[in-house]
């Protein structure tokens, strides 16, 4: 028999009367079954098995997905088990469970509305629990509230966004990026891998999708009233006829979200004049032997590239805006005889800038046949162009989010506090723009360094000449992939988590159990996936395992946990090469290259003198220490060593993200030393140089540094508005004071730049 969790106390018992409860009966045992199971993964964390992972949640995904009874039997008992998890206060399952039930409900064809009722309270209830829980727990009570008026809502939107469907009332678009990272996956495995991801020849066409819009829309709002099969088989005979009625169930749908649910009657009777006219307009009477396809959420759109530059990260973002279909203008839309919305397109939106001064008399003179509706509607027009170029000049950061923030971090210049700014951060509402990538690399700590360094630059480049950043969300996400994911003994684990280029993946995986179960899983699968013969792959491809993984990441994992970027000023010995500025994400290693090393079990080591005479060069270390309580500590001196190494990742998930851990291999001790601060500089004293490794990427070694200098670093947004301040304080004296004063505390978190890299859980306060 099943172990239950540590927290259930009671199984699955259901009293059956007939046959057809008989078998409703061992469904759900069965489905509840399958739910201990995956949730008794978030108690073993040993690398053994890791491989395995994130495989049980798949396959109870893939259980009920093309089965409605399924689907409403896995809420029932996601519910359930919410409801004990909180009165148990058993904190551990409450994400894995809350993202379940979402996936869950998004999936499904029709949900009685007392099971969506109930749901809803039990997300409710939990919004009294400490982030991250409570900011899961409000994103979904908002979902759930949208479902529960007007049925079928997430299942729409996100096809919509995910599959770019043209239409009039929801204009965003979502894409998927996938990344590679030559230097941890060759050429020969990235072939394979993008075959997996891209699958070509077996995406659905825009009509599919339309089809699965119009269908999973009406199954959701009409419920037991609508005959999924004959639906199904009405669609497939309108055949390019279709796209009427998408738009109609768009529009219906966009007209009544946000609406009280006393309207849910309105939006009901809509849909089924739609259902009605659907079916009257079916070329073929409906057979009822032909079994219904069932119209499950496709995967989104993913592009795979091996990432050779960083310059081909941006371009494929911007391409996602330039390369873009036309974009949607919704105050050109208009409606024909029959009441239908007729979709008006724009041209490009390089066309839509006005070239004239926008004055009325200029433009009659120019355009003599307009009328005076088109004049004042090109007026509009370029006013609107000069707010919006107004509005991109203005920082990342809109005006209201930074002054909460600002408040929030002013009292105090501990970096420790990111985690209050992640914290408020997600409870503000984002600013929502067209377009929205969704960037995934796959690779190791070398790879999300070049990946913070493409990052700096694009700020500084929007920073002065803004261009994707007033239309385009950008999300990170990371899905580690090394050498050093195969089984290994316990033993073992240690030295990996130490020594490897996976210590990121490796935090992940202790602050988020989810993300351990189901992403640093991947780093073992895909490698062997890549491996296997064309022939051998073919099972796992009909079933779509990674791009299943990936799809359900993006969706799901929309917490992001925020990592300080650092910058370095590299300094060198010879005094004619200039010094160099650069970022790091992860690590930064000094190593002297001309250290003799001693054999400590000869002669050698009972000479102390001689050891600290020949081991190691001498250096001066100023820093700023900090403590357990988190006050700061002058630090100044001077220490024999032979390497440094410079950690943002915590020793310890528990410590403070905002902090360096910079460890010195001290030949006076004979033993390794280590300091907690948030900028350091380190300079030799004598003829020896050092090598500086920047997250252990050999791609960026500098030979010959005397000194370096670390510290966070600034975001080019908030560094471009100082010097602007600076500029406009030579004319006006009480400028230049007010901007002295908002500038003086240089450790304020918000003007940090930090890389949000998306997880399940995010940071627990």
């Amino acid at each position: 028999m099943m172990s239950k969790v540590s927290w259930d106390s009671g199984g699955i018992n259901p009293v059956a009367e007939s046959p057809g409860d008989r078998r409703v009966a061992v469904v759900e045992s069965d489905i509840y079954r399958s739910l201990q199971t995956v949730l008794r993964e978030l108690d073993n964390n040993t690398s053994a098995t890791c491989h395995s992972k994130g495989m049980l949640r798949w396959t109870l995904h893939k259980k009920v997905q093309n089965n409605p009874l399924h689907c409403v039997l896995l809420i029932k008992i996601l519910v359930r088990e919410l409801e004990k998890a909180g009165r148990s206060n058993c904190k551990t399952y409450l994400v894995p469970l809350l993202h379940t039930l979402i996936y869950t409900i998004i999936q499904s064809a029709y949900i009685p509305s007392e099971l969506l009722q109930r749901a809803y309270e039990t997300c409710r209830r939990l919004l009294t629990l400490p982030h991250p829980y409570c900011t899961i727990s409000l994103t979904y009570t908002r979902h759930l509230k949208t479902e529960m008026t007007t049925p079928g809502a997430l299942f729409q939107k996100k096809v919509l966004a995910e599959q770019s469907l043209q239409n009039v009332s929801f204009p965003f678009q979502e894409k998927v990026f996938v990344f590679a990272d030559p230097a941890v996956i060759p050429d020969h495995l990235a072939a394979c891998v993008g075959a997996d991801v891209e699958l070509e020849g077996t995406a659905q066409s825009q009509q599919d999708h339309m089809c699965a819009v119009v269908q999973h829309t009406l199954q959701a709002a009409l419920g037991e009233a609508c005959e999924a099969v004959w639906l199904e088989q009405a669609l497939r005979d309108l055949s390019c006829n279709v796209k009427p009625y998408f738009h109609q169930v768009v529009a219906t749908l966009a007209e009544h979200v946000g609406r009280p649910s006393s309207e849910l009657k309105t939006y009901h009777t809509t849909l089924q004049q739609i259902y009605s006219d659907i079916l009257a307009t079916a070329q073929q009477v409906p057979d009822p032997c032909i079994p219904c396809r069932s119209c499950t959420l496709p995967n989104p759109v993913m592009t795979f590239r091996v990432w050779r530059t960083e310059g081909e990260l941006w371009s494929a973002v911007e391409k996602l805006i330039c390369v873009n279909p036309t974009e949607q203008n919704s105050s050109s839309q208009g409606l024909d005889v029959k009441g239908l919305l007729t979709p008006c397109f724009s041209t490009p939106s390089q066309s839509n800038l006005s070239r004239d001064s926008g004055i009325e008399r200029d433009i009659t003179v120019a355009r003599p046949t307009d009328p005076p509706l088109r004049l004042q509607q090109q007026v509009l027009l370029t006013q609107q162009e000069m707010k919006r170029h107004e509005q991109e000049r203005k920082p990342f950061m809109s005006d209201e989010t930074e002054e909460v923030l600002e408040r929030s971090t002013r009292s105090t210049r501990n970096p420790g506090l990111l985690k209050i700014k992640t914290g408020i951060s997600n409870l503000l509402p984002k600013e929502e723009h067209p377009f929205t990538a969704r960037i995934i690399v796959m690779g190791d700590d070398r790879s999300m360094g070049r990946l913070a360094k493409a990052y700096y630059f694009l700020r500084q480049r929007e920073a002065k000449h803004p261009r994707l950043t007033g239309k385009v969300n950008i999300e990170f996400y990371y899905i580690p992939v090394g050498k050093e994911f195969a089984p290994a003994s316990v033993a073992q684990e240690n030295d990996l988590a130490a020594n490897s280029y996976t210590t990121l993946a490796s935090y992940l995986g202790k602050v988020d159990p989810w993300y351990h179960c189901n992403i640093i899983s991947l780093g073992y699968m895909i490698p062997k996936m890549a491996k296997m013969q064309p022939n051998s792959r073919k099972v796992m491809e009909s079933d779509f395992f990674l791009r299943d993984v990936i799809a359900y990441y993006t969706r799901t994992g929309v917490q992001p946990v925020h990592f300080l970027i650092y910058s370095v000023k590299i300094s060198f010995s010879d005094p004619a090469k200039e010094s160099v500025a650069d970022v790091f994400f992860c690590h930064l290693n000094m190593d002297v290259p001309q250290v003799k090393f001693l054999d400590l079990t000869g002669d050698s080591f009972k000479n102390k003198k001689n050891l600290v005479e020949m081991y190691g060069t001498v250096v001066s270390v100023n820093c700023k220490k900090v403590s357990v309580s988190s006050r700061e500590e002058d630090v100044r001196l001077l220490l024999k060593t032979c390497s440094v190494s410079v950690s943002v990742i915590p020793p310890k998930e528990k410590e403070d993200l905002g902090c360096l851990t910079v460890s010195f291999d001290d030949a006076g001790s004979l033993m390794e030393s280590s300091i907690r601060t948030c900028g350091i500089k380190i300079r030799t004293l004598e003829e020896k140089t050092f090598t500086v490794s920047l997250d252990k990427d050999s791609r960026r070694t500098f030979t010959q540094v005397q000194s370096i200098e670390i510290s966070p670093c600034l975001d080019p947004g908030y560094a471009l508005e100082k010097v602007e301040s600076k500029s406009k304080s030579k004319f006006n004296p009480r400028h230049g004071q007010e901007e002295k004063e908002k500038w003086s505390n240089s450790k304020d978190p918000v003007q940090w730049l930090t890389l949000p890299l998306n997880t399940f859980t995010g940071i627990s306060c």
